[in-house]
């Protein structure tokens, strides 16, 4: 008996066809597992993008309120006007009130080496290359020393309570993330300002770095307008420090 035609083609084809689907399958398995933190990165920068836009509705809306109460304190006069009166020069000083003058402007960025670069010095580590947190806040003190009216970080207004922390080269500040380069301004005398930071060493180790590694530092002069800080004033952990009971006479 012979076999029709057709059959003994579809014989051939069938083992062919499922060859290919299996290649399919496994490249297609292979370009998944390339990389299997790929999509849990995407997911926290997702995330991460969500709760900063969260934390610029909320201050937003604090922002709002805030300044309703504020002007309905003005507009009631007698104790409440006065006491407004006295929040707004206080308000002026801890950076509640944008402010304005001549300043300096400090950037600081990453160097675009490689830690492997033989024309860096013996022994560089990646580490070395980066922008840290110590950076940016010896950076701060000295101004704030020079006697800064205001300082911004990025686009934010600084208070007493701001905390200036990386992780990496990623600068966290109240809510929001930044990547380098990282700019500070403050309004002041430049003079003083410029001074305090030649006066710091923490600043003056970080310009040696320039140097020896290739970090970025630019220092410009002019005149600077910083917003006011409109975060949440509240603090988390706090608590009243105990006072010292008195000691007995002997």
């Amino acid at each position: 008996m012979t076999r029709p035609e057709g059959a003994g083609r579809w014989r051939v084809l069938v083992p062919v066809v499922a060859a290919l689907a299996g290649l399919l399958f496994a490249a297609g398995a292979v370009s998944a597992g390339d990389d299997p933190r790929a999509g849990s990165r995407t997911d926290l920068v997702d995330l991460i993008s969500a709760q900063e836009h969260q934390v610029r509705v909320r201050e937003a809306q604090v922002t709002r309120l805030r300044d309703a109460v504020e002007q309905r304190s003005r507009a009631a006069g007698g104790p409440a006007g006065a006491a407004q009166q006295t929040a707004d020069v206080l308000a002026r000083r801890a950076g509640l009130d944008p402010v304005s003058g001549d300043g300096l402007t400090v950037t600081l960025d990453d160097s675009p080496r490689d830690a492997d670069d033989p024309a860096l010095p013996p022994g560089t580590r990646p580490d070395d290359l980066v922008v840290h947190q110590q950076d940016i806040q010896g950076v701060v003190n000295a101004l704030w020393a020079g006697g800064a009216r205001g300082v911004a970080v990025m686009d934010q207004r600084l208070i007493g309570t701001s905390a200036v922390r990386c992780a990496g080269n990623v600068l966290y500040l109240h809510g929001r993330t930044y990547a380098p380069p990282f700019v500070v301004r403050a309004v002041g005398d430049p003079d003083a300002l410029e001074a305090a930071l030649d006066a710091e060493p923490s600043v003056r180790v970080f310009r040696d770095y320039v140097t020896r590694v290739g970090l970025g530092y630019q220092l410009r002069r002019g005149a600077l307008e910083l917003p006011a800080f409109d975060g949440p004033l509240g603090l988390g952990a706090a608590s009243p420090a105990a006072s010292a009971a008195p000691t007995p006479p002997s």
